[in-house]
């Protein structure tokens, strides 16, 4: 029976995707609707990122756009969104609107990829942001692609066909820029600017710093710790429900560093209610969908182990911990890396527990110092930022000041 059911509502979904394509089909025939703009963040599960920087640095510019912007969200996300956000147009995606809306833009600007059978208006100029620096292989650089309903060749084939619609690609730096060109098979223009959503790890004052503090965490501690790990796909008890322990105690750390530390933990948010933290509620902050741009800034230090946070958080040029526990499994079972994970990290990599409070100890006595790694570091991932790479991207598309 459920066998039955489940094929019905499959049936159901393709019948309504072919009339969503005859509908499209049609409307991408028209004229685009000049200075229109389409952003979407993470396929509509939220608004931020990349997108929501160049939407933010579009308006400041020109005012006059704003009833000619909008932003995907996923109708499930809607209510949520609009109540955050009730000055932005918001459009539900694959809802009669939005098709119109798509259809007729002059610019889509995302950060991931669409429906390879969701097609664009030829005049349509497609910018995208991507949302990070790789350090694991992803796209055509992944040799087996392990996910359920697809096979390798499917994969690559879809990530080539996805590429070729890209009219833009933002790189952040230039170990991105040789990386994108072949995992993702891209040959059109580059925007080699730097990341839009970094800029504002240059230009945010330090009495701003002091009231993003007090909003997220109610106070002024001295001392800010960022726990940012990876997202460990494998580590599921079914489809859906996902495991996450703490790999470390908090009683033992809160012994290694200095009184008035507040720990802010940025979990997946498929994990964020299944974390223990009874008993130090008063020094642990669970923020899973804050904007992780405002946790950069309110950051004295950041542990973290393969998360591409790592390479955002160096614009700051703060101390960095590298908590590895699982460095042998993740390295050389899920997904390879890019480069010399540990030579070439800007800070303490430890992969035990022991280690870790040792070298909290360390930071706790100011015993860390910058090293030549951490200059090499900031030197190959970070050199393009400075703060107006929203202001690039708008000019080499187009859009004047």
């Amino acid at each position: 029976m459920a066998s039955i059911k489940h094929r019905l509502i499959m049936a159901i979904k393709i019948l309504i995707r072919g009339g969503l394509i005859v509908l499209n089909d049609g409307f991408i025939l028209l004229p685009v609707k000049k200075h229109s703009f389409v952003f979407e963040s993470f396929n509509g599960n939220d608004i931020n990122d990349n997108p929501m920087a160049l939407y933010q640095a579009l308006l400041r510019q020109h005012p006059e756009y704003a009833d000619r912007c909008y932003f995907n969200v996923k109708p499930k996300q809607y209510t949520v969104l609009h109540a955050k956000y009730p000055e932005m147009q918001l459009l539900k995606r694959f809802h009669l609107k939005w098709i119109w809306v798509m259809a007729r833009a002059e610019f889509w600007v995302f950060n991931s990829r669409m429906p390879r059978w969701w097609r664009k208006n030829d005049q349509t100029t497609y910018v995208q942001t991507w949302h990070g620096t790789p350090l694991k292989h992803l796209g055509l650089d992944i040799a087996d692609v392990e996910i359920p309903g697809t096979d390798t060749q499917t994969y690559h084939q879809k990530f080539l066909d996805e590429a070729q619609r890209w009219d833009y690609l933002i790189a952040p730096n230039q170990y991105s820029h040789d990386i994108f060109t072949h995992a993702f098979g891209f040959s059109n223009q580059w925007l080699d600017t730097g990341y839009p959503r970094n800029d504002r790890l240059y230009t945010t004052t330090t009495e701003e710093i002091a009231t993003l503090k007090q909003q997220l965490l109610g106070r002024q501690p001295a001392n800010v710790i960022l726990y940012a790990p990876t997202w460990r796909d494998d580590d599921f008890q079914y489809v859906g429900r996902y495991n996450f322990k703490l790999p470390f105690d908090l009683a033992t750390f809160f012994d290694h560093v200095a009184a008035d530390t507040i720990l802010v933990l940025r979990p997946h948010y498929l994990v964020k209610d299944h974390i223990d933290i009874r008993g130090f509620e008063d020094r642990v902050k669970i923020l899973a969908e804050t904007d992780i741009t405002n946790l950069y800034l309110i950051s004295d230090l950041m542990i973290t182990d393969y998360s591409s946070v790592m390479f955002d958080f160096a614009n700051l040029k703060r101390p960095q911990l590298f908590y590895a526990y699982d460095l042998e499994h993740y390295r050389d079972q899920l997904r390879g890396f890019y480069f010399d994970y540990e030579a070439e990290l800007p800070g303490p990599l430890v992969t035990t527990d022991t280690a870790l409070y040792q070298a909290l100890d360390a930071y706790t006595a100011g015993q860390w110092q910058p090293t030549s790694a951490t200059a090499a570091f900031y030197d190959q991932f970070c050199r393009w930022e400075d703060g107006h790479a929203s202001e690039k991207v708008l000019k080499q598309i187009g859009i004047e000041g």
